[in-house]
């Protein structure tokens, strides 16, 4: 077997278990990787400098093909409600086949972190088939220093072989595309998919179930400082602003996607960036569009070009999910060493279809709880035939499939800690006012900034608020620079009845949602769900 580049010469593959490999290419940097990705023809170069590979069939995550390995250690630690079951019976087949389908292979192997803070810190070592997977990798994960992998020791060990198709019966698994997550081995499989994405969100799940015994909560949010300390956490779904509204040129990124919060403060688990470039222009999103036209940076089934070879990022004919995944150093303001002190604010973001929530609401500890494990956003199903209604959905934690454990487990840890450090917490609307989808229009983006910078900086404390009549929670009456009705959403519909009708039926799938939780979590969190209160405002 032929070996190059640097590693731990005392632990090898064969800590892995692969054997008789073609090769394996250690720790490869960007330039090389970018090179063998060239050369194997895994994709191709864009004008830019990025390179741009296609998924195949798969173009984002497959939730229902996730396995966790249910065992002695794992059964009364993993929320089964939420977790597809793999008998380690089954794993066992499933790993020593792909050990199998990889001889003979040439695979790329990153040493990589996972987490900022050492004290909470996962070594993982990828395996890769594809070179620009490996080069995906080493741009979300953090890098170590080049003494630290001539001593680096794997907790978590992941085997990404998209060439490898599982099969159901053998392997217990659903489909021939299958992600097995074994906690008590700490081993990952991933087969019978090209989405990238997979292996970051593995490493995500694996710091989700080993943090909170530790007291740190995991988050799926973005982070932000300001210049005097001030840290803020973003917490969203897909397409509520997450990315966009974390990275102010203003204000220091800590990180894009994923942290963890404890009495150490606030850390990065990443050290890279995965945004959506879907319409991603200049103007609106000048750090993002920057960071994502320089070299090394992979851009994910983003159509370009055939001649010129530049990138479109309005062409959604692959996907909607067209993405870009560069280290955050390309990020001019990023705080480099992904650490930050406790948080001033909590942002909840929301893209409410309906219409019907208002664009900032200010929440109690046990509001944020009960949205938090809510985790509520609102999605328009324009590409299903014949569907024109908002479709609700609710994602607990915001981070439903990268949870091992019950929700109320992350909740209660991120309640203990809003009311240990008095952090404020938020419920943003990024989607829509004057009417729901196809009626109203898009929250503007200018409103949303000015009230959150209004947020972040303490200037809402000094204005006043009223009850919301369908939700019960504060919401500002007059902020500056903001137009008066748009802080009432009933106020920009033109149809009252609608409105009243549209948000008691928003508020039913609340609570009707919550109904999982609800022996779970303390009665003042129970008592935080929305409830249409009879009396006027």
């Amino acid at each position: 077997m032929r070996e190059s580049g640097t590693r731990n010469a005392a632990c090898g593959v064969e800590a892995s278990g692969l054997k008789d490999l073609a090769a394996i290419n250690w720790n490869f940097g960007d330039a090389r990787l970018f090179e063998e990705a060239v050369l194997r023809k895994e994709g191709i170069v864009a004008s830019t400098g990025a390179f741009t590979a296609e998924t195949g069939i798969h173009t984002g995550r497959s939730p229902r093909d996730k396995h966790t390995v249910k065992d002695e250690h794992t059964a009364d630690q993993v929320w089964w409600g939420n977790n597809n079951a793999m008998s380690p019976e089954h794993f066992d087949v499933l790993y020593n086949d792909m050990i199998e389908h990889a001889k003979g292979r040439e695979l790329f192997a990153q040493d990589l972190y996972g987490s900022a803070d050492p004290t909470y810190r996962v070594s993982a070592r990828i395996f890769t088939e594809f070179a620009w997977h490996s080069l995906f990798i080493r741009n979300l994960l953090i890098r170590p220093t080049v003494d630290q992998l001539a001593s680096f020791v794997p907790d978590l060990t992941i085997i990404d072989l998209p060439s490898f198709n599982g099969d159901p019966k053998r392997h217990g698994c659903r489909t021939e595309t299958v992600i097995a997550v074994n906690f008590t081995k700490r081993i990952i499989l991933i087969g019978g998919t090209s989405y990238a994405g997979e292996m970051k969100k593995s490493v995500f799940t694996y710091l989700n179930y080993i943090l909170p015994p530790q007291g740190v909560v995991a988050m799926h949010c973005s982070a932000n400082v300001g210049k005097a300390g001030d840290t803020a956490l973003f917490f969203g779904l897909s397409g509520t602003g997450k990315t966009t509204l974390s990275t102010d040129p203003d204000r220091e990124l800590i990180g894009d996607d994923e942290h963890g919060w404890g009495d150490t403060g606030v850390f990065n688990f990443e050290g890279g960036c995965y945004a959506k470039t879907i319409n991603l222009s200049k103007e609106a999103e000048p750090e993002i569009y920057a960071a994502t036209e320089r070299f090394g940076t992979v851009l994910e089934n983003v159509p370009v070009d055939p001649d010129t070879r530049v990138p479109d990022y309005t062409d959604e004919t692959k996907t909607e999910n067209t993405r870009s995944a560069y280290p955050i150093h390309f990020i001019a303001n990023a705080k480099l060493d992904g650490r930050a002190g406790q948080p001033k604010n909590l942002i909840l973001l929301t893209a409410d279809a309906f219409g019907v929530l208002p664009p900032i609401a200010k929440l109690t500890p046990a509001q944020a709880m009960y949205h938090f494990i809510s985790g509520y956003t609102a999605k328009v199903a324009g590409t299903e035939k014949g569907v024109t209604e908002p479709e609700a959905t609710f994602s607990t934690c915001f981070a439903s499939p990268f949870l091992p454990r019950h929700p109320s487990e992350y909740g209660n840890l991120l309640r203990d800690l809003i009311a240990r450090y008095d952090v404020d917490c938020w419920l943003i609307n990024t989607g829509w006012t004057g009417g729901k989808f196809g009626v109203g229009r898009r929250m503007p983006i200018k409103v949303t900034r000015t009230l959150l910078a209004a947020a972040l900086d303490g200037s809402l404390k000094d204005v006043g608020y009223r009850t919301d009549r369908y939700f019960g929670f504060e919401v500002p009456t007059a902020v500056p620079g903001v137009e008066p009705h748009i802080l009432y959403p009933i106020k920009t519909w033109k149809d009252k009845s609608e409105f009243d009708a549209t948000a008691r039926h928003l508020i039913a799938m609340f609570q009707k949602n919550f109904e999982q939780f609800a022996t779970h979590v303390d009665p003042d969190v129970n008592d935080a769900a929305p409830v249409v209160r009879e009396a006027a405002e």
